[in-house]
Formats: C-alpha cells, structure tokens, sequence
C-alpha cells in the first residue's frame, strides 16, 4: 500500500474563478501495510515512493469541486490516477449514488417480479421445467450476442483460461436455475422464496464443513430464525409438494457453490458485470441443452404447446417471450449493480426483493396463505436480514479509482481496504 507521496517542482495548476475561490485541498493519506487489517492480493501492495505527475484544482460549474492527483510508482512506466473529493463536494457525490443505487434496485425488484409472474404463469399452462429453463437462457444469449454485434455493449476480451475458470461456475448456474424452475412448477412462487431466503445457512454450513472457514457466534445464531422459519413455513404450507421443496432446496446449494467457484476461480478476471453474466449465460446454456434434450424431448413439448395453445391462445406466446427476456434483465442488473455497491448492500437489497417477489406473487395468484404460514415466512425473512448485519461486513470503502494497466480492483473478489483520515 502506498504510504509516502513525493511531488516534482512542477507548478500546481488551478482552475479559478474570481467571484469563487476554491478552499485549500485536503489531502487523504494511504495506510501503510501495518494499518491495513485485510490484503488479499498482495501486488496491490507498495511501499515505494509516489511521484506526482499532475495535480490541479478545478471548480467546472461550481459543481465538481475536485483535486485530481496522476501519480506513479517510481518503478512503474504508467501512471496511477488517484482522484481525491473535496468534502464540499463528497455530499453531492453520495447523494447521486444513493439516488443511483435507489434506481438500481427498483428496476432490480420490478424485473425479478415481473420474471416470476410470467415463468408462474408459463408454467401453469406449459409444465415442462427444462425447456423453460433453457429457453431464459437462450433469449438473454442472443440480446448479449446482438449487444455486441451492434456495438451496444463492449466485447468482453476473454482468454482460453477465462472459460476454463468460468466453467465450473457455469455447472453450478444451471443446476441451480433448472432446480428452482422445476420448484416453481410445482409450488406456489411465494412457498420457493421462502425456502430460498435460507441461501445463508447453506453458505455458511459449506464454508465452515466443507472449506474449514470459522465465523463468529453471531453468525451461527443468525441462522437459527432462517432454519426455524423456513420449517415452520415447510410443514403449514397448504400445497405442499416434495418435488417443489427439494428443487428450492437444491437451487439454494448450487447457487452456494456457484459463488464458491465464482470467488476462487475467477480471481483476478477483469471482466464487467454485464459481460460476466452473458459469458455465464452463453455456457450454460450449452451445458444445459442436451440434457434438456433427453429429459423432455420434443415430442413432450409439441403436445404441451398445442395444449398450452389452446387454452390461452396467442398471449401464450407473449408469456414465453416476456418470462425469457425479464429472467435475463435482471440477472443482469443484479450483477451490475455488484459493480456499484457493496456485497452487504447487495445481501440486503436481495432480502427486500424476497419480500417484494412474495408479497406480489400472493397478491396476484391469490395464494391461500394460513397465518402461522405467514409467519414463518416474516422470520426466516427477518433472519436473512440479520445474517446480513452481523456477518463479519468487508470494508466496504473500496479503491476503485486507482489502476492500472496491470489489474482493476474489482468489488466480486473481495478487494476492499481501509482508508482513514489522518489524525489531526
């Protein structure tokens, strides 16, 4: 970690304006390698001198009051540029990213219930899991494909060993969506989301038996009110149905180990949001289609479809288009929004689009639901919500202004380091 700052005898360069002068800069100090609690990639870290290669003041518009500081290592070739807020100006910045992030999960919960309303709806008519499955994942490959033929979206710059990482992830992705899809097909969406909000038990129980990691008391505790509400929603559910049960079940362990590979193997893959989701798409697509193939088959699927036909006409159709396209937006959006949050941020953005997928879901298909039901549902809910607030946080302040041509900070590996101010 950078800890000493030098600067040349080059001029300062100020951008002022008479009615307006700038307040004097204060600077933000680096912790040295002792002050910093968590390093996970040890060529993030430095001891050598920073030179300052330019360093102005600027005022545009009286709204972006900033210093920004181009430095370099004095064994490095490229600069490193370090952008340093002004505390006048760190208010209008965290208000813009509070009102971004508001934006990002209001259109992240929208299209999660969207998605679920038409996949209930699809299969309803149409009660064949696989093809279902596949099909979302198809419609979100051919968008990223035509985004990038078209230019819309930046061709990711992927190598042999990126889809060699990626596939383990991949397996992972589609065991879980194809388990949670048949869940759907055979119980109440609200009845799958509720066993779906006990995801941190299968994470933590994993982590500690299978990869030896320990977390504090509070952790294990956490997970008392998701197992006991998840039960007490399990036996006074109305329609019960095993298959329903045990393919929520499984969704939940797949998605464990899916960010287990995820966190391991992709590791130092400078891939965006958006991009890392198609290529997961893309390969698990592959993955899932010929056993989608042998499961079902296409004399299974031309008799639902006539059937399905039918029974709901032309809207059918329109069903299946919106429930494959929205299944994608939203995955999508999700891992974008990774890009601008934090991981606690996102764990409870994730809890609150539970509630909304349940509550909408009950509303819409007049779900029976008995009160001890409901309840069981409200504490495993509350229990995701606390196993957010006291798992062990990550330093949530990031580096995210500072590269380089030889890495990005990227927030899926769990980069994060401390700054503080210096003492006065």
């Amino acid at each position: 970690m950078i800890s000493l700052v030098k600067y040349t005898a080059s001029p300062l360069n100020t951008l002022t304006t008479p009615s307006h002068v700038p307040p004097r800069p204060q600077l933000w100090t680096l912790p040295t390698i002792q002050n910093v609690q968590q390093i996970t990639e040890p060529s993030l870290s430095s001891l050598k001198p920073l030179y300052i290669e330019n360093f102005t003041l600027s005022t545009k518009l009286l709204r972006r009051r900033g210093v920004e500081c181009k430095a370099y290592e004095a064994d490095r070739s490229r600069p490193l540029e370090i952008n340093i807020d002004l505390p006048g100006e760190r208010v209008g910045v965290e208000a813009a990213q509070r009102v971004k992030i508001g934006l990002y999960f209001a259109t992240w919960w929208a299209l999660n219930v969207v998605f679920n309303i038409y996949n209930k709806k699809v299969l309803n008519a149409f009660p064949y899991p696989w093809l279902t499955s596949t099909l979302s994942l198809a419609a979100g490959s051919l968008m990223m494909l035509i985004s990038w033929a078209t230019r819309l979206a930046e061709v990711p710059k992927v190598s042999f060993e990126f889809w060699k990482a990626l596939l383990p992830v991949a397996v992972a992705h589609t065991i879980g969506h194809v388990a949670a899809t048949v869940s759907m097909s055979k119980v109440a969406v609200s009845f799958t989301h509720i066993i779906k909000s006990g995801e941190p038990a299968f994470s933590v129980l994993v982590s500690r038996f299978l990869l030896g990691e320990a977390f504090p008391m509070q952790v294990y505790l956490s997970l008392l009110p998701i197992i006991g509400g998840c039960a007490l929603a399990a036996v006074t559910e109305l329609n019960f149905n095993k298959i329903g049960f045990m393919g929520a079940m499984i969704s939940n362990l797949a998605f464990v180990f899916r960010n287990i590979f995820s966190k391991k193997g992709m590791k130092g893959m400078s891939v965006s949001g958006m991009n890392y989701y198609a290529c997961l798409s893309i390969l698990s697509l592959l993955i899932l289609t010929p056993f989608t193939i042998a499961v079902e088959g296409p004399t299974m699927w031309a008799a639902g479809w006539q059937t399905a036909m039918s029974q709901i006409g032309p809207n059918f159709v329109w069903w299946v288009v919106a429930q494959s396209v929205f299944y994608h937006l939203y995955n999508q959006v999700s891992y974008m929004s990774l890009d601008q949050i934090s991981p606690l941020t996102f764990s409870i953005g994730n809890t609150m689009k539970r509630i909304s997928v349940i509550v909408s879901s009950i509303l819409i298909f007049h779900t029976p639901i008995q009160p001890v039901n409901g309840l069981g549902a409200a504490i495993a809910i509350l229990g995701t919500f606390l196993y957010s607030q006291v798992h062990p946080p990550m330093l949530s302040i990031c580096l995210r202004q500072i590269k380089s041509s030889d890495y990005e900070i990227q927030q899926y590996h769990d980069l994060y380091f401390l700054l503080r101010k210096p003492k006065r």
